[in-house]
């Protein structure tokens, strides 16, 4: 099945409350589901996703994190990710946690960027989304650009371990 985002919404007054939706709604859905969903947003948005991050520059900050997921065994790549999403206390997860928010999107930007080169595991040719997060998609389609991103960065930001917290 092909997702695309649809045109932006038009700016109302209702719009924070879209994008809190949104934000919930992709929370709740199970890891995978989280996962497969952040993979069809890189594809529909990945190459507008670096220039709206601000701290994308500073991806370097994250650049000895990418190497070792790089480095690890496809199996353990995507328990890494799982780990993220569900908040799991490993050395990865915390020092994905120091990352600043703008460099996390980034973070995911080029982890996503490194899946499609084969470089980290791969998303199966036959993956679909769920009928669940097929609806979060919807969701998140209707926005427009800036809320879009704004939903992104708000679920990747909650990922990890903040070992400061």
């Amino acid at each position: 099945m092909t997702y695309t985002l649809s045109a932006p919404a038009t700016v109302s007054a209702g719009l924070g409350t879209q994008v809190s939706s949104a934000i919930a709604a992709f929370k709740g859905l199970a890891t995978d589901e989280q996962l497969g969903l952040l993979w069809v947003l890189y594809e529909n948005m990945g190459r507008a996703i670096t220039p709206a991050a601000p701290g994308a520059a500073r991806l370097q900050f994250a650049q000895g994190l990418l190497t070792q997921v790089r480095d690890m065994a496809p199996a353990d790549q995507l328990q890494f990710m799982r780990d993220l999403v569900e908040g799991k206390s490993t050395a990865a997860t915390r020092a994905y946690g120091m990352l600043t928010n703008n460099t996390k999107l980034a973070f995911w930007f080029q982890l996503a960027e490194d899946m499609r080169s084969g470089t980290v595991i791969v998303v199966p040719s036959y993956y679909k989304l769920s009928e669940t997060a097929s609806n979060v998609f919807g969701q998140i389609s209707k926005l427009d650009f800036n809320q879009q991103i704004t939903v992104l960065r708000q679920a990747v930001v909650a990922m990890g371990v903040d070992p400061l917290a």
